[in-house]
């Protein structure tokens, strides 16, 4: 196996080769490389943006908690959970732009969430972007109290960083 790839947890090495079969790249250890690279830079961006943003990390989202998070799933994709507001969530997928199994990016209005969000599980809707996601890798929350409006502004903002970015990792893996 490769050096890169090996860098990984696991569980993330088994689904790096999974999502490899459907991003168009061969189904060979030249293409496991590049999107554990391309993984590992996504998971540092990500690292780098929350803490430019004040956010912090957390092993869980309760599903009544009203504060809002974003999250990093196995597969490098970004989910936005706004803020709990009168039992309702603005939430967002975008994908990692390689696959051709799941849509590039959604938003939903009036999201609520089926259970709590936790690290090494996937997120589940009951009304969302999507049904559910991979397993989420890390998971990270507005510091302080916040009111809900400014934390979607932050989590907004941090998720376009982050997104744009992701595209430019996504550009280095296969380029146009």
């Amino acid at each position: 196996m490769g050096d890169i790839l090996n860098q990984l947890p696991g569980e993330i090495q088994v689904h790096i080769k999974g999502i490899t079969k459907s991003s168009g790249l061969p189904d060979v250890e030249e293409s496991y490389e590049k999107m554990a690279k391309g993984w590992l830079d996504k998971k540092t961006i990500f690292e780098e943006k929350i803490a430019e943003q004040n956010m912090i990390e957390v092993d869980e989202l309760a599903i009544d908690d009203t504060k809002g998070a974003v999250a990093l799933t196995y597969s490098g994709s970004l989910v936005v959970i706004g803020p709990l507001i009168d039992g309702f969530r603005k939430a967002g997928y975008n994908s990692i732009g390689l696959r051709k199994n799941v849509p590039d990016s959604m938003v939903q209005e009036n999201s609520k969430l089926a259970a709590d969000v936790v690290v090494n599980s996937p997120i589940e809707f009951e009304t969302g972007p999507v049904k559910s996601t991979s397993s989420i890798y890390k998971i990270a929350v507005c510091e302080g109290d916040l009111q809900a409006i400014e934390q979607e502004e932050k989590i907004s903002e941090v998720t376009v960083i982050m997104t744009n970015e992701f595209v430019n990792v996504n550009k280095d893996l296969i380029p146009v």
